[in-house]
């Protein structure tokens, strides 16, 4: 049976549901994106990532965002439609079709086109790599210099998934001006002497949904932050690193470039933050 997607207004089989060869987001990677979380039939972070949708397509002189409303309807009519009980949800706008290729943007009025579907993921939050922790490899960030804004330009990200694969590891952490910027699709931190370390929120990184709610949950239990850039050498000196994203919540790192962290072994803060972000996320769900 195949899954039920919303395409500009309309639920309709995946396989009836249509994109003009001439939308933006095609010819241009013009578009912005989210993805939800949802555990247990309900959604993760969802007034965050819709604030943070909104600032991309601002960022972007993007126009037709819905309300609130619209959007919370949309998610739960997808739930619904599809019995989705652990997975994910994509959303994404682009600035729409342009009847024809052009660099310029397309005229004012014309309207954007909007996609959302779903992923079914059973047993999401208790993906088997948080018990063993994953192995990084390091490469060069050659990306633009607006990370800040979530678009679909995700060709680089996705060579570095297949250059770590390639290596035998799990992901990849990009490294600029010799210090990681942040991972493939996440946000990176290294634990040092009970600190939590982890870059501040710049034009050079993704302002997480999960990294935001994780460091008040951390604050909130009296660790210790320090917001700054790290190296791959002091990563490879720390007692522990983790990463976060919407999909794998906080997910312990135990090798970074060949060398292992605490002995190979999940560190004691990582666990214990992928615990309380995972008791607070399906409280505050909806």
């Amino acid at each position: 049976m195949s899954r039920t997607v919303y395409l500009n207004g309309e639920y309709l089989p995946e396989e009836e549901a249509k994109v003009s060869i001439f939308d933006r987001g095609f010819v241009m990677g013009d578009a912005v994106y989210e993805v939800t979380s949802v555990l247990e039939g309900k959604i993760l972070e969802f007034e965050g990532h819709l604030a943070r949708l909104a600032r991309s397509m601002a960022e972007l002189q993007m126009t037709g965002n819905l309300s609130r409303e619209e959007w919370l309807e949309i998610h739960r009519q997808l739930i619904a439609r599809n019995n989705l009980v652990d997975g994910m949800i994509y959303l994404q706008v682009s600035r729409g079709n342009a009847g024809d290729r052009d660099f310029h943007f397309p005229p004012a009025g014309t309207p954007p086109t909007i996609v959302l579907y779903t992923q079914s993921k059973p047993g999401l939050a208790e993906d088997p790599k948080a018990k063993t922790g994953i192995k990084v490899v390091s490469i060069p960030d050659l990306r633009w210099h607006r990370r800040d804004i979530k678009t679909v330009q995700l060709l680089y990200p996705s060579m570095a998934k297949m250059a770590a694969e390639a290596a035998g590891k799990h992901d990849a952490w990009f490294v600029e001006d010799g210090f990681v910027t942040e991972g493939s699709s996440n946000n990176t931190y290294i634990v040092k002497g009970g600190k939590i370390i982890t870059r501040e929120l710049s034009n050079d990184i993704l302002h997480g949904i999960t990294r935001a709610s994780l460091l008040k949950y951390a604050a909130e239990a009296q660790m210790e932050i320090e917001e700054r850039p790290f190296t791959i050498a002091e990563a490879q000196a720390a007692d522990e690193a983790f990463f976060t994203s919407a999909s794998a919540f906080v997910m312990p790192v135990v090798e970074v470039d060949g060398v292992a962290l605490n002995g190979g072994a999940v560190g004691p803060v990582a666990k214990r933050l992928r615990e309380i972000y995972l008791e607070e996320g399906r409280k505050a769900a909806i």
